[in-house]
């Protein structure tokens, strides 16, 4: 099974910051739009309508390192893959490079924490839901 998850992702003129970089907030938003494809790849994809209880989940941190601007427009890759399956929480690891090179122009996380609908306290990941994260978890070599 794939260990990550990586869409092609078009940067276009509105993205650009006065300089013709990627405005720093469009790092985060094109992340945004790889975990979207991420979760329909694995039957997720209507979460918020389905009446599965993982549904319910805030994002806790965003964390983004700006390694080399992306100039001008064109297309960038994005990967994602998990790098923790907490209890309550999922760490989402994440890159950002160019179409020809695995080089990043950014790297980064997402941590998620599913939380009970009515009190909005952290509560337990479904089984179910546990059991299709598992293969997508990256495990890191001992040491680091």
């Amino acid at each position: 099974m794939a260990r990550f998850h990586e869409e092609v992702m078009g940067v276009y003129f509105d993205d650009l910051d006065p300089f013709q970089i990627l405005h720093n907030a469009r790092y985060v938003l094109l992340f945004e739009r790889t975990l979207g494809s991420f979760w329909e790849r694995i039957g997720f994809g209507g979460l918020q309508e389905t009446g599965s209880p993982d549904r319910f989940h805030f994002v806790r941190a965003n964390q983004v390192e700006y390694l080399s601007p992306v100039r001008g427009t064109g297309r960038v890759r994005v990967r994602v893959w998990i790098e923790k399956l907490g209890s309550t929480s999922l760490t989402f690891g994440f890159r950002l490079m160019p179409m020809d090179e695995d080089r990043d122009h950014a790297r980064g996380s997402r941590t998620i924490v599913r939380v009970d609908p009515e009190t909005w306290k952290a509560v337990p990941w479904t089984q179910p839901f546990r059991d299709t994260l598992a293969g997508w978890v990256v495990e890191k070599p001992s040491g680091s």
